[in-house]
C-alpha cells in the first residue's frame, strides 16, 4: 500500500508514526505516495495562494524542453513565515522526512513547478543528487515532497519514476536544451530491468521520493494546467563542505499543521530571495535572481 496513515482519516493533520512497512517500502522503491496529506479546505488554501501570490508572476522562469514545451520554475531557499514556510515546516512533512531519512533534517529549498495547458514542457530523465552532488553534498541522503495543487494525470504531464532505480547510485548528468539530465544510454538500460510508475496524483496528494530516485515528465498536451509545489530537504549528517547556492544545515522550526489554515494570506514577503532557474545548480550555474 501506498497511502500515508493517519489516526482519523477525515483529519490528516492527526499524524502518526509510519509503520516499518512503509519505511521500508520506500527504501525499496524510492519513493513513497501519500494520499490526502493535504485536506480538502487545505488544498483550496493553496491552489488559491498560487493564484494570488504575485510573486509566481514576478520570478517564473521559462525552461525549453526542446521539444517546443516549455516548463515553469519558481524557487526559493527559506521556509520563511508566509503559507509556503508553513507547509515547508509543518510537521506532517517535516516528521516523515525524518523517518524516511533516519536523522534530522533541514529546509534545502522548495519550487513551484507549473505546467500550463497545451504549451507545458517536460521534464528529463534526472535524479535530484545529480545536481545536488554539485553543491557539497557528500551522501544522497536527502529528499523531496511533490504535492499535488491540481489533479496529476498523464495528459497533463504527471511525474514518472523508474521504480528502485535510487539503488543505482548516482548517474552522470549533462545539459539537454535548458535542463540537466541523466546520461540516456544509463537510463534506456535501466528501463529494461526497473519498472516505470506514472504517479497520478488527486489535488492535496503528495510523493515523497530520495534523491537518486530517476524521475521525469512528459508534456502536458492537455487544456488543464498541473502546478506542484516541491519542498526538498537536506539531512543534519550530510552538511555540505562546500558554500553554495542553497543554504547549509540550520536548524528548522517545526510547525503545527493547523498553522497552514492560518497562513491562507500571508504570501512571500518583498525581500525575499528566487533564483534563476537557468542559472542553477540544480540545472546549470548557480546564480541568485534580482528580487
Amino acid at each position: 500500500q501506498t497511502c500515508l496513515c493517519y489516526e482519523a482519516l477525515c483529519n490528516p493533520q492527526i499524524m502518526i508514526t509510519l509503520s516499518p512497512e512503509r519505511v521500508s517500502g520506500f527504501q525499496e522503491n524510492g519513493y513513497l505516495i501519500t494520499h490526502n496529506l493535504f485536506d480538502a479546505e487545505e488544498t483550496d488554501i493553496l491552489r488559491a495562494a498560487a493564484d494570488a501570490d504575485s510573486s509566481f508572476k514576478q520570478h517564473v522562469h521559462d525552461l525549453e524542453d526542446g521539444e517546443g514545451g516549455k516548463a515553469q520554475l519558481v524557487l526559493w531557499n527559506e521556509a520563511g513565515d508566509n503559507l509556503w514556510g508553513a507547509v515547508a515546516r509543518s510537521e506532517r512533512i517535516v516528521n516523515t522526512m525524518e523517518q524516511l531519512l533516519n536523522d534530522e533534517v533541514y529546509h534545502y529549498h522548495s519550487k513551484m513547478s507549473i505546467k500550463q495547458p497545451h504549451i507545458g514542457g517536460a521534464w528529463n530523465w534526472h535524479q535530484d543528487y545529480g545536481y545536488w552532488y554539485q553543491n557539497g553534498c557528500l551522501y544522497p541522503d536527502m529528499a523531496s515532497v511533490f504535492i499535488a495543487l491540481d489533479p496529476n494525470i498523464r495528459e497533463n504531464g504527471c511525474l514518472k519514476v523508474l521504480k528502485g532505480s535510487h539503488k543505482m547510485g548516482r548517474v552522470d548528468h549533462d545539459r539537454y536544451g535548458d535542463q540537466t539530465g541523466a546520461d540516456p544510454e544509463r537510463v534506456n538500460e535501466a528501463m529494461k530491468v526497473m519498472e516505470s510508475v506514472y504517479v497520478e496524483l488527486d489535488p492535496g496528494d503528495a510523493l515523497f521520493l530520495h534523491s537518486n530516485l530517476l524521475h521525469c515528465s512528459d508534456q502536458n498536451t492537455s487544456e488543464h494546467q498541473r502546478w506542484s509545489l516541491i519542498c526538498c530537504y537536506n539531512t543534519k549528517h550530510n552538511n555540505p563542505y562546500k558554500d553554495s547556492h542553497h543554504p547549509g544545515y540550520q536548524p528548522l522550526e517545526k510547525l503545527p499543521d493547523s498553522v497552514i489554515k492560518k497562513m491562507s494570506s500571508k504570501f512571500f514577503a518583498e525581500e525575499t530571495d528566487f533564483w534563476t532557474p537557468t542559472e542553477d545548480a540544480t540545472t546549470g550555474a548557480g546564480k541568485k535572481s534580482n528580487s
